[in-house]
């Protein structure tokens, strides 16, 4: 192994270094690049940057980059107002430095995948690619057998030292995160700090960005036409997918799990509504080491079987390579001067923190006696923390001497750098924080190319300074200052023939119609809810109910029992002259209301690829102030102090919350794929749950029925259908049954009437079927018949006998539409044929299905 130490720059010694100043040079004067930027900030004020940084994290809050989902720890993404400014010069040498370096990792990953001449000469140890968790056997591929290449993306962390030298101490070639979020730190920084743009603006990165979705769009096997682009993700679960739903808008791909996905004769698929659609490139974020479950580790719902065979086949490209990420063993870093002098005939453009692997006797020898001078890391896991080994006790550091000696080969010692430092606002004024700068390269197809700029981040005691992208930090914009004429470079043109015009509503993953379906449906069931809730509050504030009132109040807590807002044997037990242990019941901080508002929160978070940002962010931020609000209900709850007032202003917000994101729904959604979905979820949520409780409340054999007294249960199912303004708007009498059901149950104009849901559903499931006949419009339409054919029923026979019969009659519309349900869910979302019972009654009522 050559000596590392004589191939990089000479280090100050650390304890005699004095950081390096981004912004302020020897003589204690701006640096040029900085002058104009600084007097701009200064000419803000202490209070004007005060509130800048307090618009800047509302502005993350407001976007989702902190998280949203309800019992989640909120990611604490910060951007300072202050950017870090690079000079063109000093750019374009860390440019050339790293496509220089990123060179010479992906000819380097071409020899351990395929013919290992690197290990046989003796020039790399076998100790770190074999046993190296991220070298991935079945990748290994001969010459001319394999993707061609495995490195497309490249991101390396970089530190300025005391000399004023960048070096690099880390590389990132799996999945070279924290782009995405680079670009919503410079938007963000546009809208809040609009000053600091207008005297000489950065480089643009929009640009860089486009070239990167043309070069995945040549990397399309055989050069297919309009190429299927998709950017395969773990889930809403990981921790940077806001990055994942962001590339995939910039990049235009298609946000995937694995369990969208397939392989059929050696082709990746993507599982749609209608059909299959090819993959022809793969852009991965998610370990590589889980992309296979046939050949690789298999973990549920994350792998797609057969996809190395794909890959081998030649029909897909993965970006970048599974086994990619093999290249980030930090011991690799001690070899890479031979190798760049070996594999590219050169030195290194761009040095790397000197780095010594234990494994080599000589070097051990060497290093262990002088361990206080030295970080001391895994050989091959870069994620986790440089140990200083200065900063141990004497005893810790004998312990870990001993582990040292025990195993050498699985350890490297790292010099201490100290990084440079940047002026960041830190309370009403500046401060300089140790930084660690983060650069993006892409493979355009021809050449290496850097992001004309990046993602800086300052450094505290706990930072995992080689490891993984932090989330819990502050972080700045990168700019790079623009020389005078410079002509940006975009991206080759792109030969692509005419696309045709489509109108299709089924193009759309099965998982994400399942989701817009079920958001649909607790969305509705939270409204109900609600609406539940006022109709029981309005008649608590009466004092001394009348047992008319009593009778309805008992109609309505079974209502809210059906809905989960109350547990059966605490509803039966209660007495309507303490109304207060029903509000304390309904606010229980395990109930049904904080259930939907997870739910609905959850979807949200799930779909956010497919929803605009407007619609996205009124829907967040409606979900906020709920849970705020049901926060407060619950403390209430717990003092004992809840009131009316409080519920009855919490059911408000959330019918209001429910209207707003119909609304948006209706006038920002295109009336096709997830909108479908999305309204056909509340349409059958609606039919299903209408039927059942105007049969609730027309039972005249319940614990709250009066026999021969029709009128509180049909003014309690006008209530509930929300016509009671409609009603006395055409009749202006009396309540009577004819009317009353034609209203709300065969009035195909009325948005709350069962036949309005069950028309609805019978045009979604007819546009989703298309021309052809199709078993589910045709329930939709027999559920139509049936309650028409009920209302006529009503007006011919007499009053009781025809309400007596009513409950029975919409119970089973009830069941019908829980299995229509069923059926939906099945031939749309879990993909299977019809079910169809063998031997057993047709007509039990447990075929029905369930909601």
């Amino acid at each position: 192994m050559s000596d590392v130490l004589a191939d990089a720059p000479p280090l100050i010694p650390f304890s005699a270094a004095v950081p390096w100043d981004e912004m302020v040079d020897g003589t204690g004067g701006l640096r040029p690049r900085w002058s104009t930027l600084f007097a701009t900030l200064s000419g803000l004020g202490r209070e004007a940057l005060s509130k800048r940084v307090a618009q800047l994290d509302r502005i993350f809050t407001e976007d989702g980059v902190t998280g949203l989902l309800p019992g989640a720890v909120p990611v604490a993404w910060r951007c300072d107002p202050v950017p870090l400014a690079l000079g063109a010069a000093e750019f374009a040498a860390l440019e050339a430095g790293l496509a220089q370096r990123a060179q010479l990792l992906e000819a380097v990953l071409a020899d351990i995948y395929g013919a290992q001449e690197l290990l046989a000469a003796g020039l790399l140890p076998p100790a770190l690619v074999f046993a190296n968790p991220a070298f991935l056997r079945p990748c290994r591929t001969m010459e001319g057998d394999g993707p061609g290449r495995r490195l497309y993306l490249y991101a390396a962390e970089l530190l300025r030292g005391p000399d004023g030298v960048w070096r690099v101490v880390a590389d990132r070639t799996a999945d070279a995160a924290g782009i995405a979020y680079a670009q919503e730190n410079r938007r963000a920084l546009a809208r809040v700090m609009p000053e600091i743009f207008k005297s000489r603006p950065p480089r643009p990165l929009t640009p860089f960005f486009e070239a990167w979705q043309d070069a995945l769009q040549r990397l399309a096997p055989d050069g297919g036409e309009n190429p299927g682009l998709a950017l395969l993700t773990p889930g809403p679960g990981d921790k940077l997918w806001f990055e994942h739903v962001m590339l995939a808008r910039e990049l235009s791909c298609t946000l995937v799990e694995g369990a969208d996905l397939t392989v059929r004769d050696g082709t990746l698929f993507l599982k749609t509504l209608r059909g299959l659609q090819r993959v022809d490139v793969l852009l991965r974020r998610q370990d590589g080491r889980t992309l296979d479950a046939l050949e690789l580790e298999p973990r549920p719902r994350q792998g797609v079987t057969g996809l190395l065979d794909a890959v081998r086949a030649g029909t897909v490209r993965i970006v970048n390579d599974p086994g990619a990420g093999c290249a980030e063993a930090p011991a690799l870093a001690a070899f890479l001067p031979g190798l760049a002098r070996h594999l590219l005939g050169e030195d290194l453009l761009l040095a790397g923190v000197p780095t010594i692997w234990m494994g080599d006797p000589a070097a051990c020898e060497r290093i262990l006696p002088k361990l206080v001078d030295w970080r001391i890391r895994p050989a091959l896991d870069g994620t986790v923390a440089a140990v200083s080994m200065a900063g141990l006790p004497a005893e810790a550091r004998e312990a870990f001497a001993a582990r040292i000696a025990a195993s050498p080969g699985d350890f490297v010692a790292t010099a201490p750098v100290l990084p440079s430092v940047a002026p960041c606002v830190v309370g009403d004024g500046f401060s300089p924080l140790p930084i660690v700068l983060r650069m993006f390269m892409m493979f355009d197809g021809e050449s290496w190319r850097a992001l004309p700029g990046g993602l800086a981040r300052t450094l505290s005691e706990e930072d995992l300074r080689s490891g993984r992208l932090p989330l819990h930090t502050l972080t700045k914009d990168v700019w790079v200052a623009a020389d005078e004429g410079e002509e940006l470079r975009g991206p080759a043109s792109l030969s692509v023939p005419p696309l045709a015009v489509r109108r299709t509503s089924g193009d759309l993953p099965s998982r994400v119609a399942d989701n817009f379906y079920w958001l649909g449906r607790n969305l509705e069931r939270l409204e109900a809810a609600a609406r539940l809730l006022r109709i029981a509050l309005y008649r608590l504030e009466r004092p001394g109910p009348t047992p008319r009132e009593n009778a309805e109040l008992r109609s309505l807590v079974d209502c809210l029992v059906d809905a989960g807002l109350l547990e059966f044997e605490a509803a039966h037990s209660l007495t309507f002259t303490a109304p207060g242990d029903l509000l304390l019941q309904i606010a229980q901080p395990e109930g049904e209301l904080s259930y939907l508002l997870t739910e609905v929160s959850r979807l949200t978070e799930l779909l956010r690829d497919r929803l605009t940002q407007e619609v996205y962010s009124t829907i967040t931020h409606g979900l906020r102030g709920l849970i705020e609000q049901l926060a407060r209900l619950q403390r209430a709850e717990h003092n004992r102090r809840l009131d009316q007032d409080t519920l009855f202003h919490a059911t408000s917000s959330i019918l209001t919350f429910s209207a707003t994101v119909a609304g948006l729904a209706a006038e920002n959604m295109v009336r096709g794929g997830g909108r479908l979905f999305l309204d056909l979820g509340r349409r059958v949520e609606r039919g299903w749950a209408t039927a059942g409780r105007i049969a609730r409340v027309l039972d005249q054999k319940g614990a709250a029925a009066q026999p021969g007294r029709l009128e509180p249960g049909l003014r309690l199912a006008l209530e509930l259908c929300d016509s009671v303004i409609t009603y006395r708007s055409r009749y202006l009498t009396m309540l009577q049954p004819a009317p009353v059901l034609d209203l709300i149950l065969a009035d195909e104009g009325n948005p709350r009437a069962l036949a309005f849901q069950f028309v609805a559903i019978r045009d979604v499931l007819s546009e989703l079927a298309g021309t052809a006949a199709a078993p589910l419009p045709e329930a939709a339409a027999a559920l139509i018949e049936d309650v028409q054919a009920i209302t006529c029923e009503v007006a011919m026979l007499p009053e009781q006998q025809a309400v007596s019969a009513l409950p029975s009659r919409l119970e089973a519309v009830e069941a019908a539409v829980a299995g229509l349900s069923d059926r939906i869910s099945r031939q749309y979302f879990a993909l299977l044929p019809e079910a169809h019972g063998l031997g057993v009654d047709e007509q039990a009522p447990w075929l029905g299905g369930t909601a």
